[in-house]
This record gives C-alpha cells, structure tokens and sequence, in this order.
C-alpha cells in the first residue's frame, strides 16, 4: 500500500496540508545544512510536536500507532534485528509471527531500512509507528539484556544509579531512578518471565537485610533469584508508577492496575502495595484477558458429571452457585458456563470483580466503588436491561444476595460464586447472611464446589525437568462436586435442616465428592494421590 507508492514524508505532509510549502522548504534546507532528518527538524522546531507527528503518520497512511511502554518485549524477537541496525534506523521489534516481524520505528516510511533489515536478517518487516523518545528508551532497555531475570539482576549495578547502601532515597531521585533502564527493565523482565512460566501471582516481600521474589505457579510459590536489598526501593517504585500508585505514599495500603502486551497477550496486572516491618510487601496478580475459553472437558469436567451440568445448564431460571476458596478456578468455570450459553438470542450481563476475560456479545460490568457502582448496584441496574442470563461475580452481603434470588424467581437464570469448602455448605451461607430459608430451596438449582490440583508434567511424566521447573506438574485441572437439590433435599433447606443431615441426604442421591473425582483422576494416571489428598478436606 504506503511502500508502493514511495512517496517521502514531506510530500505527505505537503500533500495533506500539514505544513505550508515555505515551512518545508526551511525545514529541507537545514536537512541539507545539518544531516539531520526531516522529521526531527520539523520536530525541534516546534512546526509539529512529536506526539502529533507520530499520530499523524498513523491516521494518514494507516499505519500501526505503537506505545510502546505498554509492550513487553521477548528477548527471543529482540534478537531478531542486530542493535547495530535497530539503532542506525531507530527502530525495536516487537513482534514475530513466522518470518513476519513486526518494528516499532520513527520513520515506517524508510523503503531503504526495510529492505537492508530484509536482506540481513532473511526477515520481512511489518512497520509501525513510534515515537523517537520510546525508541532510544526501549534501545536502551532491551538491547544488552538476554535471556533470564537472572541475568539482568546479576547485571544491575547500584553504583550506576547511584544509590547507596542504607539510603533513604528522597521522592524526587526516587522518581529518576524508577525511570532509569536498568530498573525498567528488570520489572519488564519480572513480569515477562513470569508470563512465560504461567504464574498466577508475583510476590516481592522485603526481609530486614534481603528482598525476596516469588512467583506462584499452578498455585504454589517458588522462589526466584532476587535483586539486593538497595535495589527495593527502585523496583517498589517503579511497579506504583506504573501502577499509577502515590510512591510518596507508604504507610497506607495502595491497589492498582496497569496492562502490558506481550507478543499477541494483553496482560491485565491488579497490583497491591501493603506497608509491612521491612518496607511495602507488593503482590501483583497476572490476568490473561485474552485467553482461551476451554470446555468442559478440559476444565476437567468427567463424563458423568459433565453431562448432569449441561442439563443444569438447560434450566430456563434459578441460580447456579459456584463455590470454592480464592483461586480455585470457580471464575473460569462461570466463563465457560456462559461461553457454553452464550447464541445470539440470550442477552448475558454480568457484573465483575475484576473483568478477568473478555467474552464477544456479553456484556460486562466492571465494580467500581468509587462511582458506587457495587455488585448490588450493579446487579439492580442490569436487571433494567432486560436479561437472560446474569453472572454476579461474588455474593458478598445479604444485599447482593437478595437480589440475585430474585432475578432467579423471576425468569432469570443467575450464576454467581461464594466461598465455602463443599456444596452443601453454599446452602448454609446463605443462611448465614440472613436469606429466608424457603427463597433459597425454590432458587438453588445447582452447586458446584470445586478445587484445582496440579497434573503431572507432559514432557517428563511426573520426574521433573527445566519445562516444569523441576516439580513434576505442569498445568492444573479441577475437581468437582456437584449437588443438585431434589424435592427432599429442598424440604430439609426449607426446613433449615443442619448442614451434616444436608450433607447426608446429597451423598444419598449419588453425588461423587470432589476426593472422590479426584481419586479417579489419580486413577487415570492424570495427578497424585497426595496432590489430591493436598487439596481436599477430610470427610
């Protein structure tokens, strides 16, 4: 398209009426004068400013617009485009797909770069656009790091940033320092290693004379090579500042959020800042937003019980209750649930703590207690946009409770999750938040209580290897118990019987425990006896 017609950027401009032809031929004759670019003469002289220069160039010839703060950066595509070339044409690569790489570049235009990079590197170049101020940061951040966190930490030298041992660093330098390459790029490191490994969680916790790094990895921490005490203070800052988080602020709890890409992922990052002895312990939890949707099956559903949920899933309204502790899975089962039910004649509204997943045609309502839009308030102002389904990510109080057991008596079908260990206790902690018995054994129409164990490792079958980290497992699959109430089971929670003759009177009408549809997992040579025995109360 662009590359065809070869035109250059001044006849561009020229052509589009972005500058006057005298500006131009100014701006040429210092080109000529000074060797500098065209475009950073038109720049430095203040005729276009960089950002408008950049989004001009984007709109005009539809090309790509980069930011590229908001990219992490595989080393593997970095080593795609020597540095000498990427800093001849001031350029980064930022994606690869096939013999295809896509460059961030400050002038896309530049027929010769592309066919220099071409001839070198055997590798077709796909365009975008940048600013030359993120290019020479991303230059320098990314070009000399290779490989592993390990590596770059091992690289890091407080002397350079000059911080000092026992410093207290004051805000403004603390600021600089955050900025500076080295940190940047051990953050980026940080989160892209833990991208890589599949980690849920990053931990960074400081101890009195040490700073330690975790990643939690198919629901257990593992600890990883962690940079010096000095350099706490410069990491801690820079993950508020992306954050948007006060780096002023440390005695007081802090949660925030930033996203990053990397390769073709979009990574959602909630981070949460908590002052402890020794500093600010930050968690940053890892959400794919665009990760696949599996089924049933995958999710580790068994072929009875897959079949029972399908039925429930059938039903024209009540409420389907998934239970189970923080990280046991329960979101991914109701998005997969609603990815199952989800045809262009059903309108899906739900109401998240945080959106986790995107899902086309669903329509889905971020909390956000500062404008007082609460799961309750949520919850009654999606029932104004005539639903069919809803999904009310947690049921926290007595409110949200209510409401949602009245959409379920009134045509709605309504999946929400609570915290209890087993089936038969959802049942009791509804009575605990203070629901009249009777509205929850005419609502509830299914529970599943799940948990998630690790599955032995594909490559080495259990022994461990570098694809597992040595533990033996890769990946997680559920485990589940699912109760449907029938006419006895509903009169005994009408009655507001006691958990263990609920309990009993479940286990009656078959339903297999989740020890027990983990045992057969352990059976089909999927997990352990001990993983399973790890994850599962005692009956």
């Amino acid at each position: 398209m662009v590359r065809k017609e070869k035109k250059t950027l001044a006849e561009w401009l020229q052509e589009q009426g972005v500058i006057s032809p005298r500006i131009l031929e100014e701006a040429r004759a210092k080109e000529r004068e000074t060797g500098k670019s065209l475009r950073k003469i038109l720049v430095e002289s203040g005729a276009l400013s960089e950002e408008d220069m950049v989004n001009f160039i984007a709109q005009q010839m539809g090309i790509t617009r980069i930011e590229l703060s908001n990219y992490l950066i595989d080393t593997k595509v970095i080593d795609c485009i020597p540095e000498v070339l990427a800093r001849k044409y001031q350029l980064i690569p930022v994606l690869k797909i096939g013999e295809n790489v896509t460059c961030a570049m400050v002038d896309p235009l530049n027929i010769f770069a592309l066919d220099e990079i071409r001839m070198k590197t055997g590798f077709t170049i796909e365009p975008a656009v940048a600013t030359e101020t993120e290019i020479r940061k991303a230059l320098d951040e990314y070009y000399g790091v290779k490989g592993t966190m390990e590596e770059v930490i091992q690289g890091l030298d407080e002397k350079k940033l000059g911080i000092k041992e026992g410093e207290k660093i004051e805000l403004e330098r603390l600021e600089g320092i955050a900025e500076e390459p080295p940190v940047v790029r051990l953050v980026n490191m940080m989160v892209m290693e833990a991208v890589r490994e599949n980690a849920s969680d990053i931990h960074i916790e400081p101890e009195e004379d040490s700073l330690s790094i975790r990643f939690r990895v198919d629901g257990v921490l593992h600890e990883k090579q962690s940079p010096s005490k000095h350099f706490q203070s410069a990491i801690i800052s820079r993950i508020k500042v992306l954050a948007n988080l006060d780096i002023a602020e440390r005695r007081k709890p802090q949660d925030g959020r930033f996203h990053m890409k990397m390769e073709n992922k979009q990574i959602d990052i909630r981070v949460s800042c908590v002052p402890i002895i020794h500093g600010e312990n930050v968690v940053m939890r890892l959400l794919d937003s665009g990760s696949v949707i599996l089924g049933l099956d995958q999710l580790g559903f068994s072929g009875e019980m897959m079949e029972k949920y399908k039925k429930l899933l059938q039903h024209p309204h009540g409420i389907i209750l998934v239970t189970g502790p923080t990280g046991s899975g329960k979101t991914t089962t109701l998005y997969t649930s609603l990815n199952i039910l989800n045809t262009p004649d059903k309108n899906i509204i739900t109401v998240e703590d945080p959106v986790e997943y995107r899902l086309a045609g669903v329509r889905q309502i971020q909390v956000n207690p500062q404008a007082d839009l609460t799961f309750a308030n949520g919850l009654r102002a999606i029932l104004r946009q005539d639903p069919d389904i809803i999904m009310v990510g947690e049921i926290r109080d007595l409110e949200t409770a209510e409401i949602a057991i009245q959409a379920a008596l009134t045509g709605h079908l309504v999946f929400a999750t609570l915290h209890t260990n087993d089936a038969p206790g959802a049942i009791t902690r509804l009575l605990d938040m203070g629901l009249e018995s009777y509205l929850i054994s005419s609502s509830v129409v299914g529970v599943i209580a799940q948990r998630l164990v690790r599955v032995f490792c594909k490559d080495c079958k259990g022994k461990g290897c570098k694809v597992c980290l040595n533990t033996g497992y890769k990946g997680r699959r559920g485990i589940y118990e699912l109760m449907v109430p029938d006419e006895q089971i509903r009169k005994l929670i009408a009655d507001k019987a006691a958990l263990d003759e609920i309990r009993q009177a479940v286990l009656k009408t078959g339903m297999k425990t989740m020890r027990e549809d983990g045992l057969e997992k352990v059976e089909k040579g999927l997990t352990s006896r001990e993983e399973v025995l790890r994850v599962t109360q005692e009956e």
